[in-house]
């Protein structure tokens, strides 16, 4: 697969089930493995969700890997295999992580990446060492999300002829200050959008898991932009009170985005999560 200009960095592809997944990897390999999953829309990827955090989890000791889903990055995106369903994007997902040797890990999940994070830690408890969620996906039933005002226009951009200016438009609503979508990000996304299927986002088919979130039992830590435009704020209760060891902290002037429009502060705070609780 040829990589294509202003794309995000390309790193290493492991065989992932019946999939060919492409993920970056930093920081000591012998370090407590702390996995990065990013969240959908049209052209996304790992490194684009995730580019100003790594460092900072690298200089803490932990061995960083940032996967592209199916379907996202440099990934495969096949449409032989069904719909896109959550347990396809955590199927393929475990059988990447486990071909690299991890056997008990650390997950940071945005949107659908939270709700796989969420996915893989009930269906295996003994996997997951702690979650830190930002806007977790998958908590209500999807119907709810065709209803948030963000998630409906993306939809709506991703069923038309979308154009660059289309997708910068549709970055900016992850946003509450429109600074972060630099023209560097749409170019990266716009580069990888080009050659992803519609059906990885039309098809995308979820459940709801906010009602077992009390079966949760590692610590969990979730943030929340309060101007989220995408994630139905009644998930926020779901995700406080899931457990005892559940922290929850709600960013002001925040949109979809607290890694990329809050970094230090959720670097930080991560990290002091993932090495105390």
């Amino acid at each position: 697969m040829g990589i294509p200009k202003n794309g995000p960095p390309e790193g290493q592809y492991v065989q992932a089930g019946p999939i060919r997944m492409h993920y970056l990897e930093f920081g000591d390999k012998d370090g407590h493995p702390v996995v990065f999953l990013h969240g959908s829309g049209p052209g996304n990827s790992a490194w684009a969700n995730f580019q100003f955090n790594k460092d900072d989890f690298v200089a803490a000791g932990f061995r960083v890997l940032m996967p592209d889903m199916i379907g996202f990055g440099y990934s495969d995106k096949p449409l032989d295999l069904g719909d896109y369903t959550l347990k396809l994007f955590c199927d393929t997902l475990m059988a990447g992580l486990r071909a690299l040797g991890v056997k008990r890990c650390s997950f940071v999940g945005n949107s659908l990446g939270g709700g796989v994070a969420i996915q893989i830690a009930l269906d295996n408890p003994n996997f997951v060492e702690k979650l830190v969620l930002m806007g977790p996906g998958c908590l209500e039933e999807q119907g709810a999300y065709w209803g948030m005002p963000g998630i409906a226009k993306m939809m709506e951009a991703n069923k038309a002829s979308m154009s660059k200016e289309t997708q910068g438009q549709v970055m900016r609503l992850f946003t509450y200050d429109p600074k972060h979508v630099t023209e560097e990000l749409i170019d990266m996304r716009w580069a990888v959008a080009q050659g992803q299927p519609k059906e990885v986002l039309t098809t995308m088919n979820t459940p709801e898991l906010g009602s077992r979130m009390s079966e949760l039992t590692c610590p969990i830590l979730t943030f929340w932009g309060r101007q989220d435009e995408f994630m139905p704020p009644q998930g926020k209760a779901k995700c406080i009170e899931a457990n005892e060891t559940s922290r929850f902290i709600e960013v002001n002037a925040c949109g979809h985005w607290v890694m990329i429009e809050h970094a230090r502060m959720f670097n930080a705070t991560s990290i002091d999560f993932l090495r105390h609780g």
